[in-house]
């Protein structure tokens, strides 16, 4: 026993310096590492895990336009489905095609990203110059209008991969938001908008209209620089796009559904609104429910970081929003009209998701919620005004949801930002150093910052009006027989005459003419006004 504990004790000692030998060797064969080469791996893996959050992020906003197509589709009448739900599949590549081509290049030619710590490597402007002057298209002074560099995807480098996936990764997630714009208007104008004009709508939202606007704000031109130029705040802010993503697309919701004008049987005689009812309500809840989850990284994900603990806050704001809205919502119009009306219900929570996306990382958790009681008011009313007062038709409230409350979401921030974050945002600066962080009226910062969104407020208004009007106005003129549907092919349902088939085949022949208009001449069938 005792020699073979000494053979035993013998092998471990010759291993343990053999091993020893072994790691003494190798720590020798090993380079010195420096602080400076481990802040640089450090920093490329921060980049990385940065920029897979902006692709996830992404992923969660395209996937919302599968939620817009339930709500929609569910909120029309069975007649038109196979239309609305195409509408709004297509949008994704129409608008995709003109903001890959144009858009964004005239949007963020002059954008970089340079914030260690909370960056994805995106060192340098997307269109490639060293100065301002370099990726200007169109500036008055030191205003910039509109950018330029990179037309159709040439910012890609071959030669510089990490720079050419931070450039792919922001484009993907910001042409995402672009077709939250665009598909907007497919609601309002739903049941009675020609395909091919719809189309033409596509193309030019992605080329210019939200571009233009996009360029004015998160692109760096005139109004993200008030701040510095007229000394209101932080200049224009906005999150993740109450304003430039939603309150632009219920701007032109609002003007194409007056181009338009109202739906067959939608007005009686007396002028009084009738009820014209969605053929599938849950179709239009599980939309929403949809919308709700990508929502989450459309705000979220604004943050571009997930080193940056504030994705956190942004994402229970968003929540918090969505939930006041829903449930003052319900109250509310059970209040006002003696039910709790499942379609507003709906309506109101995407009301405080909207309001809540340009402040979402600027007011507390208590500030959420009392944006979303707000929306959950605010939309009802809205829609009762667009509808009874002003005599739009808007099948799906788009313009109430996305237009009313997008502004109000724009001014909240003037209002509710807490002065928690945000310091020196917009690249502003007060006495050569970095601003403080956002701050609102009710936080003790004054009417600075409210000036600021009163501006971007006003030129949605006025720019993305007039510029959605006139393309309307100006296409339904060269377009022959105008933008909208014939009256045959609206009473009968749009699926056939403009998509060449059915959304629900086995049912052909119990739906297609209900819902038609009351005392009109071209057929029966429209005697069966919407009851």
């Amino acid at each position: 026993m005792r020699a073979r504990r000494l053979a035993v004790g013998a092998a471990l000692g010759t291993g343990l310096v053999l091993l020893s030998s072994g790691i003494a060797f190798a720590q020798d064969a090993v380079p010195e590492v420096t602080a400076a080469d481990v802040n640089t791996k450090l920093t490329a893996v921060s980049q990385t895990t940065n920029l897979m959050w902006m692709v996830i992020g992404a992923a969660l906003v395209i996937f919302m336009q599968a939620g817009f197509a339930m709500v929609e589709t569910g909120f029309c009448r069975a007649k038109h489905a196979a239309h609305v739900v195409t509408t709004n599949f297509a949008i994704f590549g129409l608008g995709f095609v003109a903001f890959f081509a144009i858009g964004f290049p005239l949007m963020f030619g002059g954008y970089s990203y340079n914030f260690p710590g909370i960056d994805y490597g995106l060192s340098q402007a997307v269109g490639g110059g060293a100065s301002i002057a370099d990726n200007a298209l169109l500036k008055i002074g030191d205003q910039v209008l509109l950018w330029k560099g990179g037309w159709f995807g040439s910012w890609y480098d071959s030669s510089n991969l990490p720079l050419t996936g931070a450039l792919a990764g922001f484009f993907l997630y910001m042409v995402a938001f672009m077709d939250t714009t665009a598909t907007i208007p497919t609601g309002s104008m739903a049941e009675r908008w020609k395909f091919r004009s719809f189309c033409y709508w596509g193309l030019f939202c992605g080329a210019l209209y939200y571009p233009v606007f996009g360029a004015w704000t998160w692109g760096g031109g005139w109004l993200s620089q008030l701040g510095n130029t007229m000394g209101w705040g932080n200049g224009y802010v906005d999150f993740a796009g109450s304003g430039i993503v939603h309150a632009m697309g219920g701007v032109a919701a609002f003007t194409g559904a007056k181009v338009l004008g109202p739906r067959i049987g939608k007005f009686g005689k007396d002028g009084k609104p009738r009820a014209l009812p969605g053929h599938n309500i849950p179709m239009a809840f599980l939309g929403t429910f949809v919308l709700l989850f990508g929502w989450f990284g459309f705000n979220a994900g604004s943050t571009f970081a997930s080193s940056d603990p504030q994705f956190a806050t942004v994402a229970t704001n968003t929540a918090i929003a969505a939930a006041f809205g829903a449930t003052i919502c319900m109250v509310y119009v059970w209040m006002r009209s003696g039910k709790p009306d499942p379609a507003m219900i709906a309506n109101g929570m995407l009301a405080g998701l909207v309001a809540i996306t340009a402040p979402c990382a600027f007011v507390t958790p208590m500030g959420s919620a009392i944006i979303g009681t707000i929306s959950g008011v605010l939309v009802v009313e809205a829609v009762y005004i667009i509808e009874r007062k002003l005599k739009i038709d808007d099948p799906v409230g788009a313009i109430a949801v996305h237009g009313v409350n997008g502004i109000f979401g724009v001014l909240a921030v003037g209002l509710f930002a807490n002065g928690s974050y945000g310091g020196g945002w917009n690249a502003t600066l007060v006495d050569g150093a970095a601003s403080p962080a956002v701050k609102g009226l009710f936080y003790g910062g004054g009417t600075s910052q409210l000036m600021s969104q009163l501006a971007g407020a006003l030129a949605i208004i006025v720019f993305g009006g007039l510029a959605s009007y006139l393309f309307f106005k100006i296409q339904d003129k060269l377009t022959k027989g105008g933008i909208r549907s014939s009256e045959e092919d609206e009473v009968a349902g749009l699926d056939l005459p403009e998509m060449g088939i059915l959304a629900y085949p086995e049912f052909a022949g119990t739906h297609e003419s209900y819902g038609s208009a009351e005392g009109s001449s071209t057929t029966k069938n429209r005697d069966l006004a919407a009851t």
